[in-house]
């Protein structure tokens, strides 16, 4: 963990190894984040953490570390509901980033078709309380039915623990939803475990539930080398290969406790897409459909 003067927080590794596995050309980290720069993009007066400065160009310099070729990039918490960093990293891509926005449920067609022109193409609903202070499903719904002429999609952030009580919101969204890092189940149950299998109905419940399997670093306790998380994820790759989708999660908000190697976690990824079909998929086919759809 590092801590600068003003008690922000560093929460990724700043040499990360290079991976032993090379992605396919056109491969898409459909999860990461800036912050800031906080001169330019102040936090959120609700930010509940404060990191350090992890601008579009340490983005964008990872991208080409790791191998990939694209960026989705997702409005961090901290930053509220102000998407203006976001936006900005989006503008400096050269067109291979798009964003998932945090908006108030009030906002206008006006913004919303703005943000489009900017390269979002999704909201974030989080339902984590120790990062959000008030989730409105009610009014949820209905941004969620306002966005859907622009065809974008909804992004929903919760623990296992809430999925039962979120079946009746999720259902009714008129959108496309794509849950967050699998609804954060607990991998130690293994692939058949309650968590696993409660994700697996509410995958059947509905086609265009699209999952991210992503994350080892956040879900299994046990650490490097994830073989837990491997052992749990690798039948759902398989199963719902269609709807899958996968991201570094860089710089990794929260973990300055437990830092990741961003180079180990793309290593993860042949372990859960056992062959190359797979991979293409989870790494291209299934972001580009829904962020860059028609250039496939």
């Amino acid at each position: 963990m590092s801590t600068d003067r003003q008690g922000r927080i560093r929460s990724w590794t700043l040499d990360p190894s290079r991976p032993r596995y090379r992605p396919p050309a056109g491969a898409v980290d459909a999860h990461c984040h800036v912050f800031g720069p906080a001169a330019r993009f102040p936090f959120s007066p609700k930010a509940k953490y404060h990191p350090e400065d992890a601008g579009p160009e340490m983005l964008f310099a990872l991208r080409d570390r790791l191998g990939f070729s694209r960026n989705v990039i997702v409005q961090a918490s901290c930053h509220g509901t102000d998407n203006a960093a976001t936006l900005d990293a989006i503008a400096k891509s050269g067109g291979l980033a798009r964003g998932v926005a945090v908006v108030d449920p009030g906002i206008g067609d006006e913004e919303l078709d703005g943000l489009h022109a900017g390269g979002i193409r999704g909201i974030r609903f989080n339902f984590l309380k120790r990062l959000v202070d008030d989730a409105p499903k009610d009014r949820f719904l209905d941004v969620a039915r306002r966005i859907a002429r622009l065809g974008w999609h909804v992004v929903v952030y919760f623990e296992a623990d809430i999925l039962a009580e979120l079946r009746p919101f999720l259902e009714a969204l008129p959108v496309p939803v794509v849950i967050d890092h699998m609804g954060r189940p607990d991998v130690t149950q293994g692939p058949d475990g309650a968590d696993m299998r409660a994700l697996r109905a509410l995958l059947d419940s509905r086609q265009d539930i699209w999952v991210k399997t992503s994350c080892p670093d956040r879900l299994s306790p046990h650490g490097e080398p994830y073989d837990d998380f491997v052992a749990a994820v690798r039948p759902l790759v398989e199963a719902y290969s269609d709807r899958v989708l996968w991201g570094t999660d860089w710089p990794h908000p929260t973990m300055e406790h437990r830092i990741p190697d961003d180079g180990r976690l793309v290593d993860v990824i042949p372990r859960i897409a056992v062959n190359g079909a797979l991979q293409r998929k989870l790494l291209i086919d299934n972001p580009m459909r829904l962020y860059w759809p028609g250039l496939i």
